[in-house]
């Protein structure tokens, strides 16, 4: 029996150590599953079996229109203090979309990003499909293409998920929640067992531990999407509600929030709007910043929980921040593309995404190179900056 069980125990001990490889493994295949498929590419293959019919016009490369998608008569879906998203009428995708009371950008726009709902205002009455205007090749090209990826996922957040399934109910206990539960102090984090005030007073400025440990920001900074600590859960919509409401909880968020701006070399100065600035450290870790790429993944999800549980005005500030430390004073040179093509898209509010996009644009050099809004804004943009001469 002893026997048995020290098997079962070291088997139990090796599933743990490989569990979170296993879990990277079959996310990263699942991707590439889905962007073969998404693409397009495989409906393209010449497959004997495939005939083209009357309704089903044959496609050439380098033609195909992009996906037909659908936005919303509202600039952006309401978020309710229960974290909850009214669901607005949608009507087929805009062909032009109105900017200001004077600008209309058209979807045939050199960089116009059909997931990027920032400059869409009112809807047009045509509901047309439009075709691209081929785009030139290079680095601009390139870096449009990430844009655009990254903007899917950002997307998916700032409207809150809709395509995820609805969990059931669970008829508000607190011990069913588990990220309330350990925001309030009921329960530890897994696997690491960590109570939330042991976060917070043994855990900042033990920077090492902070950097190494990659389980513990799924339960600091709890999202609707899952991460790579599989022992962490998903939020639901019926948490966020909770959560939000909750004083205890969402003082300790602010707590966490706090402990990885320290980690980051930056400190809060002002809690009501979220104003932040450099620490007295901030070289050393801004070193660290620039030589660990993954915690630009972090930075993302920060700013995302930031948004889902009730510090959206958070938000801004710090992608401010970043984008001066990038294209003023260039620092953090390895954190630039994350700001740009993630950072910035996190916000919630359109009005401080859009002031954020023009500081960028206004301090980006080569303007030339500069993907992340559409050509015609870049333009006003330019003119209403130009010199005056007298």
């Amino acid at each position: 029996m002893g026997r048995w069980a020290g098997s079962l125990t070291r088997t139990m001990f090796i599933f743990r150590k490989v569990q979170p490889f296993l879990a990277w493994f079959c996310r990263f295949w699942c991707s590439i599953y889905r962007r073969v498929i998404t693409s397009g590419f495989v409906s393209r293959l010449p497959l004997p079996w495939r005939k083209v019919g009357g309704n089903e016009p044959e496609r050439s490369y380098g033609t195909e229109e992009p996906a037909r998608r659908y936005s919303c008569d509202v600039e952006e879906p309401v978020r309710e203090a229960t974290g909850e998203t009214k669901a607005p009428n949608c009507v087929p995708e805009i062909r032009i979309e109105e900017i200001g009371d004077d600008c209309q950008v058209e979807t045939t726009d050199e960089f116009y990003c059909c997931y990027d709902s920032t400059w869409e205002t009112e809807p047009s009455q045509d509901t047309s499909t439009p075709r691209r205007i081929p785009r030139s090749g290079g680095s601009r090209f390139v870096k449009f293409n990430r844009f655009q990826n990254a903007a899917k996922d950002m997307q998916n957040f700032r409207h809150n998920y809709p395509n995820k399934n609805r969990m059931q109910r669970w008829g508000g206990q607190t011990f069913d929640m588990p990220n309330l539960s350990f925001y309030i102090g009921e329960t530890c984090s897994l696997p690491d067992g960590v109570h939330i005030s042991v976060f917070h007073e043994q855990w900042r400025g033990n920077y090492d531990k902070l950097e190494s440990v990659h389980t513990y920001i799924q339960w600091l900074f709890p999202l609707q999407e899952p991460g790579m600590n599989y022992e962490a859960s998903t939020l639901t919509k019926e948490e966020i509600e909770v959560f939000i409401k909750n004083d205890i909880a969402k003082k300790n968020l602010l707590e966490s929030y706090k402990l990885m701006l320290d980690f980051y070399g930056i400190e809060m100065y002002d809690e009501t709007t979220g104003a932040v600035q450099r620490a007295k450290n901030w070289q050393e870790r801004f070193d660290n910043l620039n030589s660990r790429t993954h915690n630009n993944l972090r930075i993302t999800r920060i700013l995302k929980c930031l948004g889902t549980l009730g510090y959206p005005h958070y938000q801004a500030p710090l992608v401010h921040f970043f984008l001066r430390e990038t294209l003023v004073n260039r620092e953090l040179p390895i954190v630039k593309d994350s700001v740009l093509n993630y950072f910035v898209f996190a916000v919630l509010d359109k009005k401080k995404r859009r002031e954020l996009i023009k500081f960028a644009f206004l301090n980006y050099d080569p303007k030339e190179e500069f993907v992340w809004c559409p050509k015609k804004i870049q333009t006003l943009w330019v003119s209403s900056h130009a010199p005056q001469h007298y």
